[in-house]
């Protein structure tokens, strides 16, 4: 809300500007229902891909990268449906201003709904999660599993997770 405020100081009626909406997320052309649904299936699949690729030894160094392509592609398709928010702080400092606070809900219900919703499939069908750390190689002991950057080095072996 503050950057959005100091923009609007800086650039004046700009940010009002009916093509600028204050950079608001707001739902497209297709209304508020295609806006939930699309931002409820982009946090599910950006959820499900940092979940499969993070706990995949071979590939989980890779999973910063994954979500990146992820990222790009729902601002290419999905963002002319619902506005692509998925961060509900951008979502509220964007709306603030402006007071656009009609489909507000959309935007802090549905990311963390598809989230779960991915979560509860992952958990399903994998049993368990190996560790939430995005990538083991560096010398830092892990917060999450306990396990040090150089028992993981050239290994990707997760050892027992305490939490589960």
């Amino acid at each position: 809300m503050t950057g959005v405020a100091l923009v609007a100081a800086a650039a004046g009626e700009l940010l009002a500007h009916p093509s600028v909406n204050y950079v608001a997320t707001l739902p497209g052309s297709s209304g508020t229902g295609a806006a939930f649904l699309g931002e409820f299936v982009i946090a599910l699949i950006l959820m499900s891909v940092v979940l499969i690729v993070s706990n995949t030894q071979k590939i989980a160094r890779f999973t910063g990268l994954f979500a990146g392509v992820c990222l790009a592609a729902f601002i290419t398709f999905e963002a002319p449906i619902s506005g692509m928010s998925m961060n509900p702080a951008r979502t509220f400092g964007s709306a603030a201003l402006p007071h656009l606070w009609n489909s507000l809900w959309i935007y802090f219900l549905a990311p963390p709904l598809g989230m779960l919703a991915a979560a509860a499939v992952y958990l399903r069908l994998k049993h368990a999660v190996a560790c939430a750390k995005l990538h083991h190689q560096n010398q830092l002991r892990c917060i999450f599993c306990e396990i040090s950057g150089r028992e993981t080095e050239g290994d990707m072996s997760f050892g027992s997770v305490p939490w589960l």
